[in-house]
C-alpha cells in the first residue's frame, strides 16, 4: 500500500462561475452547508442544478440541506494533472441517501486512492477555493 493521499487542486487555480439555477448551491457552500435542488411539485432532486424539473418542467424549486453522507457511486484516480505532475486526484460520483438519485461529481480527499472503492461511505468538507467560493468535497466517513 502506497502512502499517496488524494487532494484537490490548490484553491487558487479552482475558479466557478454561477448563474440563477446554481447560485443557491454555491453560496449555501459559502456557509459551509450542502444543499440540492428539489423540485417544490413534484419533489425530483437534481444535481446538478437545473432551470426546470426534468419530471414535470416546473421552474419551482426548494433548496434543502443536505446530511453531507455520500457514497461513492463511481471514481477515477488520476496521477498528475498539468502543470502539477506529483498531485494525485480521485474525481468521484457520490450518490445521497438523502437526495432520491441526485448524484454529485466531486473529489475525494484525504484517502489513499488504493482504498476508495464504489459503495464508500463520504462525509462531506469545504476547501476554500479562488473568489471567496468554497467547493464540496467529500472524506471517508469516520464511522
Amino acid at each position: 500500500m502506497s502512502d499517496i493521499v488524494a487532494q484537490t487542486l490548490p484553491g487558487e487555480q479552482i475558479r466557478i462561475t454561477t448563474d440563477t439555477a446554481t447560485e443557491p448551491f454555491w453560496q449555501a457552500a459559502k456557509e459551509k452547508r450542502l444543499v440540492a435542488c428539489q423540485c417544490a411539485d413534484c419533489g425530483h432532486f437534481r444535481m446538478p442544478p437545473t432551470p426546470f424539473c426534468p419530471e414535470c418542467q416546473s421552474t419551482e424549486k426548494n433548496w434543502p440541506e443536505l446530511s453531507g453522507r455520500a457514497t461513492v457511486y463511481s471514481y477515477v484516480v488520476v496521477h498528475g494533472f498539468p502543470g502539477l505532475p506529483d498531485i494525485t486526484l480521485v474525481p468521484v460520483v457520490v450518490e445521497f441517501a438523502d437526495a432520491g438519485q441526485a448524484r454529485l461529481v466531486t473529489n475525494a480527499v484525504g484517502v489513499n486512492p488504493e482504498d476508495v472503492q464504489i459503495g464508500m461511505e463520504l462525509t462531506v468538507d469545504f476547501v476554500d477555493i479562488a473568489d471567496g467560493w468554497k467547493l464540496p468535497v467529500f472524506r471517508p466517513s469516520a464511522d
